[in-house]
């Protein structure tokens, strides 16, 4: 099989070069996990595509989730059997299929309070597992299990069992979604796709009442220019009201947005062999293994300030806090917590003004389609684990009024890496043997980049230096912040330390130690002298202690003012 197409500097000018010059079938706006997945889609189909992202990839939405793919048991007591159905089939493809090295199965307990819970959640979750067994592909998971006090103290020494009456053990999948999104942009390119971040839509063409395109700015050289297309799919998430302004408030969607927030712990703060789930009085709460961390969340709040950076308050902290102290014997505050990230999800109400017409499917309970004027299609709502639906979705009706265009074929196109993950797997200890790198560091190259681990072992070969650990973030190593930048379109010190690698959440300085190396290693791959390396730095430690300042504010209001504080690097 021959190399994936590298995201870096020359394949993002080339894009933008492309994009420019002719007609495209598809253009997407938004570089989230539905706007990639469209552009996948769309390109796999035959079809002409461009994506252009004003940021960098995965950097609202789709980098901030709780980070499982799951069918959603919660929606169980809903009676919305169909998208469980949907979502556990969409799991199970990507377990099985697609990205089996980036998505694995993660064990949970649901904690019985009472003992008349047991037969409730038991049917609950065996309903779970038999929907998913009935779907169209494989589960990629065990089955559910009962446990009991005894076995609940063995496997989670941690939690309180005193109030407690067992538990149900089931699975779920969990995935680094900011890697995901990456890896389906660099697929979506790999089959033929134009992909160009730090790229922003200012104006949409039209000609007469179609919209034949949009003009974009180049953000990192200050140059305009016009992309045509036959069709833009909009993906831009929470960004949607802002992408409808544009056309005039044209639009037939109101999304709001719901603020989520986690916080990531070390490992050893608490003792489980399992993540749990439980109900709280606003939300859910999800405590999820992720390496030698937990992931703890998660908050649902309304938010109508800075979109591009939604703060997280100390309120929010000192909720979380609560919720998963109340499992715990050994209560957890605020000096354990290592990492705080805070997401806006994009909840949807179809059909904003009285009056205006428009063409909607209503293809889930999750996510909306509409065309509200010919050549744009809007797409808003959903959730991680559906996205590759959202997205065939989203191009069937942008393709509605074409020719001969095929449908859809994502479900049988495996993401890079995906392919020879196996194999590599299976010779592991040869890898590592020859590559001179402990097997622990192998495992943690094939289940980030899988079958592309051949790539990374490569500049490790080439330049040995690469093999060492980061000095203040041991748990990467210095090849993979070079790959980021020649393969994984990484363009700014942020875009490694909060998205190709999560040093900015897995270390207690939130990646200020860090930051310098990082840049360093950066430079000489995106020619930057020391003077952009310093201000690449300094921008990083603004944003840290902007995002430190915003977290001891007790409102919303003054969290924001405190985040906002720290300037956007272009």
């Amino acid at each position: 099989m021959s190399r994936p197409i590298a995201l870096n500097p020359d394949s993002r000018a080339a894009a933008l070069e492309a994009m420019a010059a002719g007609d495209l079938d598809v253009l997407v706006v938004g570089g989230g996990v539905v706007g990639v997945g469209a552009a996948l889609d769309a390109v796999t189909r035959g079809l002409s595509v461009g994506l252009i992202e004003q940021r960098d990839l995965a950097s609202g939405t789709s980098s901030r989730s709780s980070k499982l793919v799951h069918g959603g048991l919660r929606y169980l007591e809903m009676f919305d059997f169909a998208l469980v159905k949907e979502a556990l089939e969409e799991r199970g493809l990507l377990l099985t299929r697609l990205a089996p090295h980036l998505v694995r199965p993660v064990p949970f307990l649901y904690p019985l309070e009472h003992t008349y819970e047991r037969p409730y959640v038991g049917a609950g979750v065996a309903l779970y597992d038999a929907m998913a067994m009935a779907g169209k592909y494989e589960t990629g998971v065990p089955r559910h299990k009962h446990v009991f006090r005894k076995e609940l103290a063995r496997l989670a020494p941690d939690i309180r069992t005193d109030s407690l009456h067992g538990a149900i053990r089931y699975y779920d999948a969990q995935v680094d979604d900011a890697r995901l999104v990456m890896t389906i942009a660099r697929t979506a390119a790999n089959n033929g796709a134009h992909v160009a971040t730090r790229t922003k839509v200012v104006g949409f063409l039209r000609e007469g009442e179609r919209i034949v395109g949009v003009e974009a700015r180049d953000l990192e050289n200050g140059v305009d220019f016009t992309v045509r297309a036959r069709t833009v799919i909009n993906a831009a998430g929470v960004w949607t009201d802002q992408i409808q302004e544009m056309i005039g408030g044209q639009g037939a969607l109101d999304v709001d947005a719901s603020k989520g927030i986690h916080l990531v712990v070390p490992r050893d703060r608490i003792r489980s062999e399992c993540g749990f789930i439980t109900k709280t009085p606003h939300s859910v709460l999800f405590v999820i293994p992720w390496g030698r961390h937990w992931i703890i969340g998660t908050t649902d709040t309304p938010w109508d300030l800075d979109l591009a950076h939604p703060a997280a308050s100390r309120t929010d902290i000192d909720y979380l806090l609560e919720q998963v102290n109340a499992l715990l014997k050994v209560p957890l505050d605020h000096d354990d917590v290592e990492g705080v990230y805070a997401g806006l999800r994009p909840l949807l109400k179809p059909l904003r003004k009285a009056g205006v017409e428009a063409e909607t499917t209503k293809l889930s309970r999750e996510h909306t389609t509409i065309s509200p004027i010919p050549g744009l299609v809007l797409i808003a709502g959903g959730k991680l684990t559906t996205y590759r639906v959202m997205a065939r979705d989203a191009v069937d009706l942008a393709v509605a009024e074409l020719d001969d265009v095929l449908p859809s074929i994502t479900d049988r196109v495996p993401l890079v890496g995906a392919y020879g993950f196996e194999t590599r797997t299976n010779q592991r200890v040869a890898l590592s043997r020859d590559a001179g790198i402990g097997i622990g560091r192998i495992d943690h190259l094939l289940g980030r980049f899988g079958g592309l681990v051949d790539e990374v072992l490569t500049l490790v070969d080439e330049r040995p230096e690469l093999a060492k650990p980061l000095a203040h973030a041991d748990e990467y190593l210095a090849v993979e912040v070079v790959y980021a930048v020649t393969h994984e379109g990484a363009r700014h010190l942020d875009d490694v330390l909060a998205r190709r690698t999560r040093i900015s959440i897995e270390t207690f300085d939130r990646g200020v130690k860090a930051a310098r190396e990082v840049a360093e290693l950066m430079a000489p791959e995106l020619g930057w002298d020391k003077g952009t390396v310093d201000r690449e730095v300094d921008h990083w430690l603004r944003r840290v202690e902007a995002e430190r300042q915003s977290q001891q504010m007790a409102t919303d209001t003054e969290a924001d003012e405190a985040r906002v504080a720290a300037p956007e690097i272009l």
